[in-house]
């Protein structure tokens, strides 16, 4: 299958058509988390956005080479090149090893993950795992003459990295205005320039992490490792690179220029970028303290939340706006995103009970093509959505008497269901992601003997306890092919 697919392109500030560097094979690297807390909501959106268009591009027969990286060093607190490591501040909060946080956030964050039904990354390599790497690159752009070693740390010339390539060229921002927004005092930088960037950093005594170099004990800066690792596993030029808005500039920006200086060719062919998820029209995130972690919403224990949200509500939530737009968290978007699942979910579910008919009265083939277009068209999975709930009304339609399917296309609306619903979008229905089979075991037996009371004219009991399971919210649903039970 050929699916021509437009992707817009932070580079270029266009939707293109997407066409891989190798016929039938995708190079796609996401940045993964710094793993020094809990993962929260705005983890969760690049984890689930990339997670379907990966989903996608495999659907699309591509042979998809998935690199999302675990950053475990060189991230410092104020994302330049000052400050305490974020990993090494929390092992010395906590009297830990580094590698004892990190192991601890990297497990949270997999979890997380796996609850939200994100597909593992092709590889997940380590910053840690590949210093030997970041030296070497360091070297080719010391020797290219584009860096600079001062007092053991070695800096990026960002003036002399401009007379040849366009610094800036990611986010829109010239060299000028970055000098000019850029606020240094005097003697306080070791830098030839405050545009200048660190891509080796000195240990100063007290940080913990530190390897040997030629330039004496450090730790690479933030944003090599990123070019080193997706060079190693993808190439010098690969298709996509995703992350969040946020890392546009610096680190993005960084990230082409160390490859640029290195390599003498940009690193990526299409930037895609996830935007925001806000809270009071704030970006929620650790270093605001806004936050809210995954953990903390599959529980409700937080005093922004008035319920517990289950992993799919939030992928809902999530992939109910396009990637590219911000989501404001509320609790009655999350409450509608709820709603709006349970409602898919049950169609599902209505959709393997209904019977055929004779003839049609609704165009599967259309709903099919539409589906395919909303994707097409750069993961527009809100739209998607929207067709997905055109097929809602026609099941229930169906049950209901008022349209009719034939067996054809009653398999055919099965199979668009299952592929965007299950396959693409990545929804599980709240009794497959509970993974608790006991539940649904203890459910039936419970359904059961309601129906025996209802069979004995017992009505009493069988309303008992249908007011005793709404109390915990399990709605029962009656119909005459029996009865079934949902979380509301």
């Amino acid at each position: 299958m050929s699916r021509k697919i437009q992707i817009y392109n932070t580079l270029t500030r266009n939707k293109e058509e997407f066409k891989p560097i190798v016929e039938n094979h995708v190079g796609m690297y996401v940045c993964g988390p710094t793993v020094y807390g809990d993962p929260h909501l705005g983890h969760a959106r690049p984890g689930i956005t990339f997670d379907v268009i990966f989903r996608y591009l495999k659907h699309a027969d591509y042979s998809v080479r998935y690199v999302r990286n675990i950053t475990d060093a060189g991230h410092l607190e104020n994302d330049a090149d000052e400050g305490e490591g974020k990993i090494d501040k929390k092992a010395r909060l906590e009297q830990l090893e580094p590698m004892e946080i990190v192991q601890f956030y990297t497990l949270s964050y997999h979890k997380a993950m796996e609850s939200l039904n994100c597909l593992s990354p092709s590889i997940e390599p380590r910053a840690t795992g590949h210093i030997i790497e970041q030296i070497e690159m360091v070297k080719k752009i010391l020797e290219n003459g584009f860096a600079y070693e001062i007092n053991g740390s070695v800096y990026l010339d960002v003036n002399k990295y401009n007379e040849k390539y366009p610094y800036g060229i990611l986010s829109g921002r010239n060299l000028e205005d970055t000098l000019e927004g850029t606020r240094e005092l005097d003697g306080q930088s070791e830098k030839k320039s405050s545009v200048d960037f660190a891509i080796w950093k000195n240990a100063s005594p007290e940080h913990i992490m530190r390897w040997p170099s030629p330039w004496g004990e450090g730790f690479p800066g933030w944003h090599m490792e990123c070019s080193a690792m997706s060079e190693k596993y993808l190439g010098k030029t690969f298709d996509i690179h995703g992350g969040g808005m946020d890392l546009v500039f610096p680190h993005h920006e960084a990230e082409i220029a160390q490859s640029n200086a290195c390599n003498d060719c940009n690193p990526v062919n299409y930037w895609m970028h996830n935007n925001m998820i806000t809270v009071d029209g704030k970006k929620m995130g650790k270093s605001l303290g806004n936050f809210i972690n995954l953990e903390e919403f599959f529980t409700g224990e937080h005093p922004k939340l008035d319920q517990s949200y289950s992993p799919m509500t939030i992928r809902f939530f999530i992939l109910q706006a396009h990637y590219r737009s911000t989501i404001d968290f509320s609790n009655e978007a999350l409450q509608a995103a709820e709603k709006g699942f349970t409602k898919l979910m049950n169609a599902m579910e209505t959709l393997g009970k209904i019977s055929s008919s004779d003839n049609s009265t609704f165009d599967v083939n259309d709903l099919e093509q539409k589906c395919y277009s909303a994707m097409d068209d750069d993961f527009n999975t809100p739209i998607l959505i929207a067709n997905l709930f055109d097929g809602v009304r026609i099941i229930n339609s169906v049950k209901d008497g008022k349209e009719s399917l034939t067996a054809v296309d009653l398999e055919k609306l099965k199979s668009v269901f299952n592929l965007f619903v299950a396959d693409v979008l990545g929804f599980v229905s709240s009794k497959e992601n509970n993974g608790n089979d006991l539940t649904n075991e203890v459910m039936e037996l419970v359904l059961k003997l309601r129906g025996n009371a209802k069979n004995n004219n017992d009505f009493d009991t069988a309303d008992l306890i249908r007011e005793e399971l709404e109390k915990v919210g399990i709605q029962i649903k009656d119909s005459h092919e029996g009865s079934s039970w949902e979380i509301k």
